[in-house]
């Protein structure tokens, strides 16, 4: 299902594909505070 999943995605950029792929793996982040580091990533990317 994983490798299923990973290659649906790479094929159409579907972004239920990737999470599905991400669950498969069960690599998928808790929920929880950004830390300080998130943060600065998340403003350099806006800029």
């Amino acid at each position: 299902m994983r490798d299923f999943s990973w290659k649906y995605f790479a094929m159409t950029g579907d972004v239920d594909a990737y999470l599905l792929y991400r669950e498969a793996a069960g690599s998928l982040p808790e929920s929880g505070p950004v830390t300080a580091e998130e943060e600065q990533v998340y403003d350099e990317e806006a800029q």
